[in-house]
C-alpha cells in the first residue's frame, strides 16, 4: 500500500534478528506488574548503548529515553509497555517463559523490542531530526492503577506535543495496521458484590436465606442491564468472572461473593452502569430478604484517539511504512492505560497485526499458548517511524529522501547490533 519506499526500512530490517533476540530474552524472563526489576534495567542498558539519554525510576519503575535532534522542532513521544501476566506459559518453543506461572501473553515483550529498535534507528539519524523524540517504556499496564498515571505525574509528557503507540494484535493478520478514530478501547471497571444471607441446613432452606440462590439471580439479572437498560447503539459489556460460596455440600452458606468487570466507551454510559448495577443488586436482594455489600472500582478510562492525529497516522503509515494494508477497525472492549496519555496530549494508539496460524500465532491475548508472528515487529517499527518522522520532518523532506534511499539520509546507518 505504500506509495513511497520507506527510507528507514533497510536500517530497521538490519536490526530484525536483534529485535527477535531482545524479544525472546524478555519472553523467557517476564516480570509481573509493579514487580519489574530486570526488565527496566535491560531497557536502560540498550538505550544507553545507542547513546540515548536515559532516566530510570520514572513514576516508580518506568524508563524514559530522549533523542535530541540537531535542529529545533516539535516533540514526539512513543510508548511501549513491558509487564507480563500471571499465566503459565504452555508453548513448546525454545524461548518459553522460564518463570513459573508468569508469561508475556499480550505482546509487551515485542512492544519493548520494537521500540528499542526504533530508538536505534532514530538515534543513528539524530543529525537529520528536527525536535526530539521521547521514548516512554512503561511498567504495569496490565493492573490498575497502572504505570501511565505515575509516569505522567513524574514528567514523562513534559514538553510533548503528540504521542503515538501501537499494540501487536493477533486477531489481525501480520502485515496489516488497524486504526480507530474516536473511542477505540473501553473503560475497564471492576465490581465486587457480597450477598449477605442466612446460613442453614441444606435440607431446610426455608429456615435461612440462600445466598447462592440470590447470587445466581444477581448474575442472571446483571445480563439484563446492557440488553434492556442501555441504548443498543452504545457499546457496553458486563461479565461476572468469579463466584465463591460455601464449604460443604449440605450447608447453605450465609454469604456468597461475586466479582466481574464493566466495559464501556461513553463516559455517560459508564456513569449510568455503576448506578444501574447497584440498583439491580439492591432490588434482587430485597426480593429474597438478603443484604448486600457493593463495591465499584473505576479502572482505566476509555481510550480516545484524536481524530486529526489518527488521520495523520493512518496516512503516514499508508504512505511511508510499506505495509500490506492500513484499514479502519471497530473499537475493542479491552482496556488500555494509554488512555491517560491521550487525555493529556493529542495522539493515536493503533493496532499492528501479529496473527499467523502457520507459526502458532493464532491464540487470543492472555491465552497460555499466546504467541506472535515476530515479523509484526518490523511492521510496527516501520509504522512508528513513519508517524514520527512525518511529524518531525514533514512530507516534502521525507519524499526527497525516499527518492534517494541508497544514497544516504535515513536509509544509511550502522550494521546490525547485538
Amino acid at each position: 500500500m505504500s506509495a513511497l519506499p520507506a527510507p528507514w526500512g533497510p536500517r530497521l530490517e538490519a536490526l530484525f534478528s536483534t529485535m527477535v533476540a531482545w524479544r525472546r530474552h524478555l519472553h523467557q524472563y517476564p516480570e509481573l506488574s509493579f514487580q519489574e526489576v530486570e526488565t527496566p534495567r535491560f531497557i536502560a542498558e540498550r538505550l544507553r548503548e545507542a547513546g540515548i539519554a536515559v532516566r530510570t525510576g520514572v513514576g516508580g519503575r518506568g524508563v524514559v529515553g530522549v533523542i535530541e535532534g540537531a535542529r529545533p522542532g516539535p516533540t514526539v513521544a512513543l510508548r511501549a509497555d513491558f509487564d507480563a501476566l500471571p499465566i503459565q506459559d504452555e508453548k513448546d518453543v525454545p524461548y518459553r517463559s522460564r518463570v513459573p506461572g508468569v508469561m508475556h501473553a499480550c505482546g509487551h515483550d515485542a512492544h519493548t523490542a520494537t521500540l528499542l529498535a526504533v530508538a536505534r534507528v532514530l538515534a543513528d539519524e539524530r543529525q537529520h531530526l528536527r525536535g526530539r523524540v521521547v521514548l516512554i517504556h512503561q511498567f504495569a499496564e496490565e493492573v490498575a492503577p497502572g504505570g501511565a498515571k505515575p509516569m505522567i505525574e513524574d514528567g514523562c509528557l513534559d514538553g510533548v506535543d503528540v504521542i503515538f503507540g501501537t499494540h501487536l494484535w493477533t486477531p489481525m493478520p501480520v502485515g496489516r495496521v488497524g486504526y480507530c478514530p474516536g473511542y477505540a478501547m473501553a473503560a475497564a471497571d471492576r465490581f465486587e458484590i457480597e450477598i449477605l444471607g442466612q446460613g442453614c441446613h441444606a435440607a431446610a432452606p426455608h429456615q435461612g436465606v440462600d445466598s447462592i440462590l440470590v447470587a445466581a439471580q444477581v448474575v442472571t439479572q446483571l445480563q439484563q442491564v446492557v440488553g434492556r437498560m442501555i441504548d443498543p447503539l452504545e457499546p457496553a459489556v458486563v461479565s461476572v468472572g468469579t463466584l465463591h460460596a460455601g464449604t460443604a455440600f449440605n450447608v447453605i452458606p450465609a454469604t456468597a461473593t461475586l466479582a466481574g468487570t464493566v466495559r464501556t466507551l461513553s463516559p455517560a454510559v459508564r456513569d449510568r452502569m455503576e448506578t444501574l448495577l447497584e440498583r439491580l443488586v439492591r432490588g434482587t436482594c430485597d426480593a429474597y430478604g438478603a443484604g448486600y455489600r457493593f463495591k465499584y472500582e473505576r479502572g482505566y478510562p476509555a481510550l480516545f484517539n484524536h481524530e486529526d492525529m489518527t488521520a495523520f497516522a493512518a496516512e503516514a503509515i499508508g504512505r511511508y511504512a510499506g505495509v500490506e494494508a492500513v484499514e479502519r477497525v471497530a473499537p475493542v472492549m479491552g482496556g488500555e492505560d494509554f488512555a491517560y496519555y491521550l487525555e493529556k496530549v493529542p495522539g493515536c494508539f493503533f493496532f499492528t497485526g501479529a496473527g499467523n496460524p502457520e507459526v502458532g500465532a493464532s491464540y487470543p491475548h492472555h491465552h497460555p499458548r499466546f504467541d506472535i508472528d515476530e515479523r509484526a515487529m518490523l511492521v510496527a517499527g516501520r509504522a512508528l517511524l513513519a508517524v514520527t518522522l512525518r511529524y518531525l520532518l514533514g512530507d516534502e523532506e521525507l519524499e526527497r529522501r525516499a527518492g534517494a534511499v541508497l544514497d544516504g539520509g535515513l536509509g544509511r546507518g550502522s550494521g546490525e547490533e547485538g
